[in-house]
C-alpha cells in the first residue's frame, strides 16, 4: 500500500529559491516515501527526531541542505514534507 506525501505552502515557496539538483532529490525522496513508506535509513544522514518525524540530508556541502518530514495518519498513510532548506534553519 502506497503513502500519500504532502508538501507543506512553506515549502512551496522556497522550492523555486533551492538549486535544481535539491529540487530534484527533493522530489525523489518524496516518492520514495510514497512507494517504500516513512523510514529511509538509506538516505545520507536519516534519522529519527522523535515519534513521528524524521529527517535526511538532501545535499552535503555548504551550504548543506536537508529535509523534514512528519507522519501526520499511520491507519490512512499520510505524511507531510514540512521543512526543506538549509541546515541551519532546520526544526530539529
Amino acid at each position: 500500500m502506497t503513502w500519500t506525501v504532502n508538501i507543506n505552502k512553506k515549502v512551496l515557496k522556497t522550492l523555486p529559491k533551492m538549486p535544481k539538483s535539491v529540487r530534484q532529490t527533493l522530489f525523489l525522496l518524496a516518492g520514495e516515501i510514497e512507494h517504500a513508506g516513512p523510514v529511509r535509513g538509506n538516505w545520507a544522514n536519516y534519522s529519527k527526531l522523535g515519534n513521528n518525524r524524521h529527517h535526511c540530508h538532501l545535499k552535503k556541502g555548504s551550504p548543506t541542505y536537508v529535509a523534514v518530514w512528519e507522519v501526520i495518519n499511520k491507519t490512512i498513510q499520510l505524511v507531510e514534507v514540512i521543512y526543506a532548506g538549509t541546515h541551519e534553519k532546520a526544526p530539529y
